[in-house]
């Protein structure tokens, strides 16, 4: 049995995973900025589940949360960082606030909440990071520049936590979703303002929000499906780095590592003698 501490249980990959979790009898810390919203998985999971008040940029309540999943379960096996939002605006369109707000939320947020569990996981030298990236973290799209930003610091830090952690008995999994019907294009998602839209973007920016909108709900991925990935990959003895879901995703990662070689290779020698000659 593990027990899970999962960021935004309310919707989305965190609700299913938290379901899944259940199901499977492991235990569940649930927590979201709104305990109101989790009151049905309390119910569900009785004495299996406790809920906790979390806003991942507040870091009262992630000690506190943190400390109450410790006094009730003994500590945390498996760390899911699945809180974070969207935005879509071309980049010279985006909005600093909205930006900012973005990435301490989808960046820091995710960061503080790892600190704040690993020194349990250190300390029984075990356990599991679940960090919620996306396929825009190892490819881009036009507008959502500055939520692919996001995603890739969380690549980029989830790789170097992987080292770190290896050797104390801790694992570290990016899951790397395509499009799915978690509310992500919907109402969890803010955009640029009417007064703010530049009208040479409209082609590309302007035409890839109005897709995110329209097919909001409608998106390939099943988020129900993909929960059950996610716990495999926790009860995995063995699990990956990188877990793309979704066939988009899976395509995706491979088609951006072929195009990042292709890109390179014609001016291999160029890279290369950049380097001191050595004597």
């Amino acid at each position: 049995m593990l027990t899970w501490f999962i960021t935004g249980s309310s919707r989305g990959f965190g609700r299913h995973t938290a379901l899944e979790a259940l199901r499977r009898g492991d235990r569940v810390v649930a927590t979201a900025r709104s305990l109101a919203a989790l009151k049905d998985l309390e119910e569900l999971g009785g004495e299996r589940v406790l809920t906790a008040e979390l806003d991942v940029t507040r870091p009262e309540q992630i000690d506190r949360a943190v400390a109450l999943a410790g006094e009730r379960f003994g500590g945390v096996d498996v760390l899911l960082n699945n809180a974070g939002i969207g935005y879509f605006a071309a980049v010279e369109e985006s909005e600093q606030a909205q930006v900012r707000r973005m990435m301490e939320i989808n960046v820091h947020g995710l960061a503080a909440v790892t600190a704040a569990v690993l020194p349990g996981m250190r300390a029984c030298r075990s356990g599991t990071v679940l960090n919620v990236s996306s396929v825009g973290g190892v490819r881009s799209f036009p507008a959502v520049g500055w939520y692919n930003a996001s995603k890739f610091a969380v690549e980029g830090l989830s790789e170097a936590l992987a080292q770190e952690v290896a050797p104390l008995g801790i694992r570290v999994v990016l899951i790397e979703p395509s499009g799915f019907a978690t509310d992500w294009a919907g109402d969890s998602a803010g955009e640029v303002a009417a007064h703010a839209v530049i009208a040479d973007y409209d082609g590309t920016a302007g035409a890839q929000r109005r897709a995110f909108r329209e097919g909001a709900g409608r998106e390939a991925g099943d988020p129900a499906r993909a929960a059950v990935a996610i716990v495999d990959v926790a009860h995995d003895a063995a699990p990956p780095l990188r877990l793309p879901l979704g066939n988009f995703a899976y395509d995706g990662l491979l088609e951006k590592l072929d195009a990042v070689r292709a890109d390179v290779a014609s001016r291999e020698a160029v890279s290369r003698g950049a380097d001191r000659v050595a004597s």
